[in-house]
């Protein structure tokens, strides 16, 4: 493990992703009882599980003989990478990939000891059984198909990475969005709800004015009554054009290519949570089914 060139680590970086979406993707699907194309991005890539075999590696290097250092410096490699992962990802999307917050000794939600335990046990499984065969078969590969390969892999590795890194912010805008949509409509309400409250006041008051001085105060009740009124009716076609206004931009948004790839993220990633958009993550949820 001291002599790999950067191509062979390259290359496991990425059977590491496709041997963690196979993982992934089998589970969930068996969990669901469908399958479930599972991950970040579109292709069988998983980088958190590619990027967490290198950590390990590299970690495990020095203390490969020793199956308890391995478990530890493993475990530590690949929980640091989760939580940094995993911060990013929410700082950058405003939305967590996986979300620890229920589970027992759960830091910011964004890593647990259970989950670090099982990258502790991973580690001595890929180091003294998985990674045996693997590196048998990188260091078979010739040097220049080995940089063929790399260079393919790349290739689509990237151009995926770039679709899916835009569908998730599309996911974000749409959230977004969504978010304001609804806090406009609950302005909308709130809105209506008052001019209500003032519009019975007033024919209240007129009510009061024409039993009380109904000939001195006549015509001046009966103006402030249609003057109550048209402020009211004005007030509600205005809010019906807004109400309007906002239902035909839901429905373009809806009709959008960035609901489509908002979708798309959605389906590989159905355990997805957000606090700061939770509303708005269920009304999508709820329009997906």
């Amino acid at each position: 493990m001291y002599s790999y060139s950067t191509m062979q680590w390259v290359l496991f970086f990425y059977v590491y992703c496709f041997l963690g979406w196979i993982w992934e993707s089998g589970y969930v699907s068996a969990r669901e009882r469908k399958w479930t194309n599972r991950g970040f991005m579109h292709g069988p890539f998983l980088p958190i599980y590619g990027s967490g075999a290198i950590m390990i590696l590299l970690a495990t290097i020095p203390v490969k003989d020793n199956l308890l250092l391995i478990f530890f410096m493993g475990m530590i490699a690949a929980t640091l990478l989760e939580y940094f992962t995993g911060a990013a990802m929410e700082r950058l999307f405003h939305v967590r990939y996986w979300d620890y917050s229920n589970q027992f000794c759960n830091l910011n939600g964004h890593i647990c000891l259970k989950c670090s335990l099982a990258w502790g046990g991973f580690s001595i499984l890929m180091v003294r059984f998985i990674h045996v065969p693997v590196e048998r078969c990188i260091l078979w590969i010739p040097d220049t198909l080995e940089e063929i390969i790399a260079f393919v892999l790349t290739l689509v590795f990237v151009a995926d990475f770039a679709l899916s890194f835009r569908e998730a912010m599309d996911f974000r805008n749409m959230l977004e969005s969504l978010t304001e949509n609804n806090e406009e409509i609950r302005r909308l309400v709130k809105r209506m709800e008052v001019i209500s409250a003032f519009a019975e006041v007033d024919i209240e008051e007129f009510r009061e004015n024409i039993t009380t001085r109904l000939e001195e105060s006549k015509e001046r009740a009966i103006a402030a009554k249609q003057e109550a009124v048209q402020r009211f009716t004005e007030a509600k076609e205005n809010a019906g054009e807004k109400k309007e206004m906002l239902r035909q931009k839901l429905e373009r948004m809806r009709s959008s290519r960035e609901y489509h790839r908002a979708n798309s993220i959605m389906r590989r990633n159905s355990i997805v949570t957000t606090e700061k958009y939770r509303e708005a993550l269920e009304q999508l949820r709820e329009r997906r089914k």
